[in-house]
Parts: structure tokens; C-alpha cells; sequence
């Protein structure tokens, strides 16, 4: 009885551990991230280079594949940290400038973006 304890005690303590994939809220939030950048007239940049939103948008895209096949950006917060704030080989942090507004780094466009869409429940633009 004591062993089979112990084994359903293991069992829990590393089931609670393990990542978790995404909720349906935070793939909605990262969407809209996603879509805002899309629909915005802004560029971005990474390494140096700016590119446009779309190009922007497809590499965004990549790195957060690239998370969720490891389950390490199960939020919109951490996809912002890990994909969307800087480089992964430079370590540079990304760059977003808008018409008409100073350029600015790309997690804290983004955590206004997501700041919006969690007030308004409705697409950030």
C-alpha cells in the first residue's frame, strides 16, 4: 500500500509540473496579437534590418511554432517574452516604429496591444 502511494504521489507531482499547452483565451490573445501587427501601418525590426508588418508577422509566427512544439509560451505574456521582445541568436531587442510615433521596443508595443484587447474584448488595431 505504502509503495503505491508513493508511485501516485510521483505521478501527480509530475503531472502538475508539465507544461501546459495554451488556453483557448491565451491563442486568442496571441491571434490578436498577431492580427494588430498585421493590421498596423508599422514596421519592425530585428537585427538591425527593418521589415514589414507581414514579414514581421511570418517570423513571429515561426518562433511561436517553435514554442508551443516545447510548451513554452502557453500565454500571451510569455509569447511576448520569448518570441516577440528580441532576437533569439543576437539577444537584441526588437524594434517597432509607427507612422507619427517614436520608435519603440517591440514587448512594450506589444504589451500595450495586449493591454487593449484585454480592456476592450474586441481586435486591437
Amino acid at each position: 500500500m505504502h509503495r503505491y502511494l508513493l508511485t501516485i504521489l510521483c505521478l501527480l507531482a509530475f503531472a502538475s509540473s508539465a507544461p501546459a499547452a495554451p488556453s483557448p483565451t491565451a491563442k486568442r490573445e496571441i491571434q490578436g496579437l498577431m492580427d494588430a501587427l498585421s493590421a498596423s501601418s508599422c514596421e519592425f525590426q530585428r537585427n538591425g534590418t527593418w521589415h514589414g508588418r507581414e514579414e514581421a508577422r511570418k517570423h513571429l509566427q515561426r518562433k511561436y511554432d517553435y514554442l508551443l512544439k516545447r510548451d513554452l509560451a502557453d500565454t500571451a505574456e510569455l509569447f511576448i517574452e520569448r518570441a516577440a521582445s528580441k532576437s533569439s541568436i543576437s539577444g537584441r531587442a526588437y524594434q517597432v516604429r509607427c507612422p507619427g510615433q517614436p520608435t519603440q521596443p517591440a514587448a512594450t508595443w506589444f504589451r500595450a496591444k495586449l493591454a487593449a484587447l484585454r480592456g476592450s474584448g474586441a481586435p486591437v488595431r
